[in-house]
């Protein structure tokens, strides 16, 4: 995919636009939990979430193998869409990013804020995927994937940050939404050859991740009705599948209630805010924290993007 080289070469192109984030062990965590217990704060990136390390990354890549692209277009529950948005806006190209229809008001906000043309098609993911290849042919613009070597490449800089800032982690738990942030950390935690188990989490209720990972193939579900729609996956892609396959120690699943909790307790703990996704690694830990005890272990806060109404009720335990 890519070597340590080429990961640290991209974390210092990505560096002027997008300054490294903190890691930080919080003591009311560990009283909390019985672990000392390290948040990588993607919530501090620009645009809120880990996901625009991969934008950038791409867009420049792209650019060099085809400097006469037009334009981009891609579908999205957010957090990617503001990434090539930021990107796109850089690099002076257009961009129409589709979304589902019932997308997050505020995302979808940001993403048209940084320029982007918004498109809201279909009821999920998937079928908003199907329109923005509709759009891309359309137009002759780029159509860019939710996994992409280069996707990978440039989130794999937070797993870079985050591993060598900390020494000796004994596990990471790492939301799955279509697998960028998780396969980014395997291939970052096998190219420092190190031992640390890299747990992956799902929503309960949008687990074809953790269903085909138990199975050993990859297995669709009809639905994927979870707040957490970082995590919104029903239709896992081959290629993530096989490197959390073979990379990750295990998938857990946390329902609805487990990721509010997790919610309330980064803010009670921690005064951070965190999305659904960017909660998930912490509602695992708590779920885990029996087997974790006196450990040093790591969740991803993938992202605070979420918006104010649903904070509220969150918050409010409504």
């Amino acid at each position: 995919m890519f070597d340590l080289t080429a990961l640290r070469h991209a974390a210092q192109s990505i560096r002027p636009l997008i300054p490294g984030t903190p890691q930080y062990a919080w003591p009311r965590l560990a009283e909390r939990l019985g672990c000392e217990v390290w948040v990588k704060h993607e919530n501090h990136a620009p645009t809120g979430a880990f996901k625009v390390r991969g934008g950038l990354t791409y867009v420049q890549g792209l650019l060099q193998r085809k400097p006469e692209v037009a334009g981009l277009v891609t579908a999205t529950r957010g957090n990617h869409g503001q990434s090539l948005a930021m990107a796109a806006r850089n690099a002076g190209l257009p961009i129409i990013i589709v979304v589902p229809v019932g997308n997050s008001a505020e995302k979808n906000a940001a993403m048209r804020a940084m320029g982007a043309q918004l498109i809201e098609f279909g009821q999920d993911f998937d079928e908003a995927r199907t329109e923005a290849a509709r759009q891309a042919e359309t137009h002759g613009y780029e159509s860019v994937p939710a996994f992409h070597p280069d996707l990978i490449k440039g989130v794999a800089t937070y797993a870079l940050e985050l591993l060598e800032a900390v020494q000796d982690l004994k596990t990471v738990y790492v939301p799955i939404g279509m697998g960028s942030g998780i396969c980014g950390l395997i291939q970052t935690r096998d190219l420092l050859g190190l031992n640390t188990e890299i747990v992956g989490v799902v929503s309960a209720n949008a687990d074809a991740f953790a269903q085909s990972f138990e199975q050993g193939r990859i297995i669709t579900t009809e639905t994927a009705n979870t707040f957490a729609d970082g995590m919104a996956c029903r239709m896992p892609l081959p290629e993530a599948f096989e490197i959390i396959r073979q990379g990750a120690a295990r998938i857990v699943r946390v329902s609805e209630d487990e990721i509010a909790d997790a919610i309330r307790v980064f803010h009670e703990d921690t005064h951070n805010t965190a999305e659904g996704a960017g909660a998930a690694g912490l509602a695992a830990l708590i779920k885990e924290r029996h087997v974790q005890q006196g450990q040093r272990v790591a969740v991803i806060l993938s992202g605070a993007n979420i918006d104010r109404q649903v904070f509220a009720r969150v918050l409010g335990g409504l």
